[in-house]
């Protein structure tokens, strides 16, 4: 087998052709990304409405039980 001499330009070369298209991989992941991260906030949304609700109601189950027992 013959050792072939690699220059370092040549070196460079390769290693930039090893990143080509790169970027354009990273734009799939991207989106993938983004699709998450829509979903995590409409979940989080849901979350904070429904203890929203159930805050309000505990409140006036509070209030309902201080006027039954004449608590100020």
């Amino acid at each position: 087998m013959v050792k072939k001499k690699i220059t370092i330009d040549t070196l460079a070369v390769m290693i930039n052709r090893g990143f080509e298209g790169v970027d354009k991989r990273f734009d799939g992941v991207d989106q993938r990304f983004d699709a998450v991260d829509a979903r995590l906030d409409r979940i989080e949304k849901l979350i904070l409405v429904d203890h929203k609700r159930r805050i309000e109601r505990l409140e006036v189950e509070m209030k309902d039980l201080k006027d039954l027992l004449a608590v100020k």
